[in-house]
């Protein structure tokens, strides 16, 4: 019945921060970008390789998002990556904290998390598990 996901729809509390971080750190590319005069809203539509895959949204005063302790809802967004020292690297380079790497105990792939300007823990994934 279902295909595949479509996208996933973040709103974020200060539009240009999190479309920098989205597109200029991660390097996702601009699909679409417009303002929604009647909403007060920008929708920022976002692909990665190609693939449409992530919706930002900006909206007058959003609450903030509860993270810690974890609550019902979205866990977090995860990546796919060919090397987690890699990312980690880029992501330093920007002053963005990353946890330390740990390594799954099913799969033995290696994995990390940050987080977005919003504090959604974004998790890094290595595509191959270590030997």
């Amino acid at each position: 019945m279902l295909n595949k996901v479509h996208h996933i729809a973040i709103i974020c509390s200060n539009y240009e921060v999190s479309k920098k971080f989205y597109t200029e750190i991660l390097g996702l590319e601009i699909i679409n970008e417009i303002y929604r005069k009647e909403r007060e809203s920008y929708k920022l539509d976002l692909a990665l390789q190609g693939t449409y895959c992530l919706e930002l949204f900006s909206f007058p005063n959003p609450p903030a998002r509860l993270s810690r302790p974890e609550s019902t809802g979205l866990r977090h967004l995860a990546f796919e990556v060919n090397n987690i020292e890699k990312i980690i690297a880029h992501l330093n380079s920007f002053k963005i904290e990353v946890e330390p790497i740990r390594i799954d105990e099913l799969t033995n792939k290696r994995f990390t998390f940050t987080r977005d300007p919003d504090e959604l823990p974004i998790e890094f994934y290595e595509k191959n598990s270590i030997n």
